[in-house]
């Protein structure tokens, strides 16, 4: 059999890396300037630091509400509905919400009930979008060459990480309206190159047939494999605890006391360090101890975690974010690797949906716990007691979940490599 082409090499990927790339570069300059408004309206009408990081805690719990509701049923649309078709329905919708936003600022009415409101319908969009997204990848790529598909789809992410906040940061000292008519193109872009994407066969879905009952089949199946169960679970609670990325407003004003600036490089500094490691994992995919590796990598995080924490020096600080960013690639890469090929294709969708849910508690939700933590205790030991926590959450898992420190290859069950639907998808492909 010839050798399975390089991703870059199959049109529909090009198409879906295209459209990931701007989508993620909208959306990470949206949500940078959406906080760095929120925390400024707050603070300039008198609140304290604390009740105004308060103010990016209710962000992100406006963000996270709707994905916490919708996203189990966003998975089964995943898994029953044209998954094209529902990424670009999300990506419109974002691209109203950056129109609104622009509008808003261009015109001086933005005020916090705005930006709550928006935030929401962003965690709409992201709810609906994460599982269609995710369990689109897999369709354009023979299985052989996932794991460097994954590998490039994060560096057009990171990249958008990287990128996106700078984008918005320096646009906003231009004009603060800006940023948001850029993300409206971009959202535009992206939406074009969905629409480039070619007739993606997949698998029917088996077993339960009414809604209800799949959704609870994609929930079961996520219980039952320990290895999916386990990394999921490492990364909500390791990240949901360490996650320092919604103090940064409060970092950049009134701890490191470098402004709109310097907040897009704190931003992007984790984003330099995961697109670096990305860049590595798509030329020199790991093939061996991922496992283990993965449980480092964590702990890792948490430790360069706790050195931001304490840091008053801005290089310092995005050295030690750089380090967050390799660190969380790492785990991303093989997280997602394992998840994407221990799962069958007609429960992708809502496996995926899951794996969103508790991204989403890990990043909206702990942006609300952070915030919150932030205005009882302060923002640096809300940041350093995450950093703790992360490492705890490694030493938990590796006795909890003996298959994450004991899985040495990507290699998927017996049962599934042997799937004659997943064989019959990869000759179509290639």
């Amino acid at each position: 059999m010839a050798a399975a082409p390089h991703p870059f090499r199959i049109h529909n990927f090009r198409a879906y890396w295209i459209s990931r790339l701007a989508m993620t570069l909208g959306q990470y300059a949206m949500l940078l300037i959406i906080g760095w408004q929120a925390y400024n309206v707050a603070r300039d009408s008198g609140m304290s630091v604390g009740a105004s990081a308060g103010q990016l805690a209710i962000i992100g719990l406006l963000q996270f509400l709707p994905l916490f509701v919708l996203t189990p049923f966003a998975g089964l649309a995943a898994d029953r509905l044209n998954r094209k078709t529902v990424a670009r329905l999300t990506v419109a919708l974002q691209a109203v919400c950056a129109a609104l936003l622009g509008v808003a600022t261009w015109q001086g009415a933005m005020s916090l009930p705005i930006l709550f409101g928006i935030a929401m319908l962003l965690g709409v969009a992201r709810g609906f979008a994460g599982p269609a997204l995710s369990a689109l990848a897999p369709n354009l790529v023979p299985k052989a060459v996932l794991p460097n598909a994954i590998a490039l789809s994060s560096i057009a992410w990171q990249t958008g990480m990287i990128v996106g906040p700078a984008i918005g940061g320096y646009l906003y000292v231009i004009a603060p309206w800006l940023p948001y008519a850029a993300v409206f193109g971009l959202f535009m872009v992206s939406l074009i190159a969905l629409t480039l994407i070619g007739d993606v066969p997949r698998t029917a879905i088996t077993g339960a047939q009414h809604p209800v009952a799949q959704v609870i089949d994609g929930l079961r199946y996520v219980k039952d494999n320990k290895m999916v169960l386990g990394a999921i679970t490492l990364d909500l609670f390791a990240v949901f605890l360490a996650g320092a990325t919604a103090l940064f407003p409060v970092y950049a004003r009134d701890i490191l006391h470098v402004g709109a600036t310097g907040l897009s490089q704190l931003a992007a500094a984790p984003a330099v360090g995961a697109a670096l490691m990305a860049l590595v994992f798509s030329f020199r995919p790991l093939r061996t101890n991922v496992g283990p590796i993965m449980l480092w990598a964590v702990a890792a995080f948490g430790l360069a975690t706790i050195v931001f924490g304490f840091s008053t020096s801005m290089p310092l600080s995005l050295a030690a974010l750089f380090v967050v960013g390799a660190a969380d690639m790492v785990s991303v890469y093989i997280r997602q690797s394992l998840i994407q090929l221990h799962t069958p294709d007609d429960k992708r969708g809502r496996v995926s949906s899951v794996s969103l849910l508790t991204i989403s508690a890990s990043n909206e939700f702990g942006d609300f716990f952070s915030g919150s933590l932030a205005w009882i205790i302060g923002p640096v030991a809300a940041v350093v007691s995450g950093g703790i926590g992360a490492i705890a959450t490694v030493l938990l898992w590796s006795q909890w979940f003996p298959v994450l420190r004991n899985t040495r290859t990507f290699d998927p069950p017996p049962e599934l490599a042997d799937d004659e639907a997943e064989q019959t998808l990869q000759e179509k492909l290639t």
